[in-house]
C-alpha cells in the first residue's frame, strides 16, 4: 500500500441449467442476484497467498529479485488458467521507474461480439516494501495483507472466468508493480491504454482483504459517493456486501490507490474494495504482516460473495455502473 502522509497509518489504499456454474434465480429480471454454483477453493486461496507472501520473495519490492520471482509466479498462473497476455507478453514495462519493473497483465476476451469491445478491469498491486535495512530478528516485509491478499482475490476471479466463460465483456486482470513507490504501475499503464483508445467500462481494485471487519457489511468501497458502484454490487449479490466507511472518506483513500489513475484518465467508475477498517489490523507496513495472521476462510468467502457481482458487471447489456452527478 502506498505510504500516505504522517497523519495516516495506512493507504489504500446464463440460462438456467443444472450443469452451468452460473444461473439466474429468475429469468424475469436481469437485476435479480445470480446463483453461482462454482465454489472458490479455500486450499487454493491459502496456497497462493502463502507463496506470494513468503520469505522467498523478500518483500516484493519493485525492481528487486524478490518481485521478479513474484512476476514469474503470476505469469505461470495466467498460463495455467489460459488467461492470455494483453500486450505482446504478460509483462507491461513501467515507463516511470529507473530499474526494470513490470505490471503483469492478462486478458479474457468477452463472449459477446459487441460487449467484448468494452473492458472491465480487475486489479491489485503485487509489490510491497521489501527488506528492513536495520538489523532486527525479522527483516522481511511480507505484505500478506498489503496486498498479496488482493492479488489472491483477483487471481481467483481470473480462474473463475477462465473456467466458466461467463464474461460477455472482456476482462483485464492487472497486477500492478510500483504502487508503494507512488502508484507508478497504474500511472504508467493508463497512458498506454489511453493511446489505444481503450474502452473502459469500470475498474474494481482490491486492497487489503486479508482480515474481516466487525460490521454489518462485507467490505467498503473508496469514493463511495462518486458512483453507484456500491449500490449495484449490493443489487447484484442480493446482500449488503458493500457499505460506507467514514474513515475512508476522512482520509480520501479514493485518491491513494491504483484505481485513481484509471479514474483520472478515463473518467469512469474506478474504485477500490477493502476490508481493512483501521481497527482490525495492526501491522500495516510492518514485518508482522504475514500469512499466518490472514483469515483464509474470510478471504475465500469474500471472493465467493463477489462472484455474482463481477459476473453481472461483465454481462449487463448496458453500462449500469455510472458516475454520480
Amino acid at each position: 500500500m502506498k505510504k500516505l502522509y504522517f497523519l495516516l497509518p495506512f493507504i489504500l489504499l446464463a440460462c438456467k441449467s443444472n450443469t452451468s456454474p452460473v444461473s439466474e434465480k429468475s429469468s424475469k429480471s436481469n437485476s435479480k442476484p445470480l446463483e453461482i454454483s462454482y465454489k472458490v477453493s479455500e486450499s487454493e486461496v491459502s496456497d497462493f497467498l502463502k507463496y506470494l507472501s513468503s520469505d522467498e520473495l523478500e518483500g516484493r519490492e519493485t525492481g528487486t529479485n524478490g518481485i521478479e520471482k513474484a512476476a514469474v509466479f503470476l505469469e505461470d498462473y495466467f498460463k495455467k488458467h489460459n488467461v492470455k497476455p494483453y500486450f505482446s507478453t504478460y509483462r507491461d514495462t513501467l515507463t516511470n521507474f529507473k530499474s526494470p519493473a513490470y505490471n503483469i497483465v492478462g486478458v479474457l476476451e468477452g463472449t459477446d461480439p459487441v460487449l467484448k469491445k468494452e473492458y472491465v478491469v480487475l486489479s491489485a498491486h503485487y509489490d510491497h516494501i521489501g527488506v528492513e535495512k536495520k538489523q532486527q530478528p525479522d527483516v522481511i516485509y511480507n505484505g500478506a495483507n498489503d496486498d498479496a491478499s488482493g492479488v489472491t482475490a483477483v487471481a481467483q476471479m481470473a480462474k473463475y472466468f477462465s473456467e466458466t466463460k461467463s464474461n460477455k465483456r472482456s476482462i483485464l486482470f492487472v497486477f500492478f508493480a510500483g504502487e508503494e513507490k507512488g502508484l507508478l504501475g497504474s500511472k504508467s499503464m493508463v497512458q498506454k491504454l489511453k493511446k489505444q483508445n481503450f474502452n473502459l467500462y469500470t475498474q474494481l481494485n482490491i486492497e487489503m482483504i486479508g482480515v474481516p471487519m466487525k460490521r454489518d457489511y462485507l467490505a467498503y468501497i473508496t469514493g463511495f459517493d462518486k458512483s453507484n458502484m456500491a449500490e449495484k454490487i449490493n443489487e447484484y449479490t442480493g446482500k449488503k456486501t458493500i457499505g460506507f466507511l467514514p474513515k475512508e472518506a476522512e482520509y480520501q483513500l479514493f485518491y491513494r490507490s491504483d484505481n485513481h489513475p484509471f479514474f483520472e484518465t478515463f473518467g469512469k467508475p474506478c474504485q477500490s474494495l477493502s476490508t481493512f477498517d483501521f481497527e482490525n489490523f495492526d501491522f500495516y507496513h510492518h514485518v508482522s504482516d504475514e500469512f499466518k495472521i490472514m483469515d483464509i476462510p474470510h478471504m475465500t468467502a469474500f471472493v465467493q460473495e463477489l462472484l455474482p457481482a463481477v459476473t453481472r458487471i461483465s454481462q449487463t447489456p448496458t453500462e449500469e455502473i455510472t458516475m454520480n452527478k
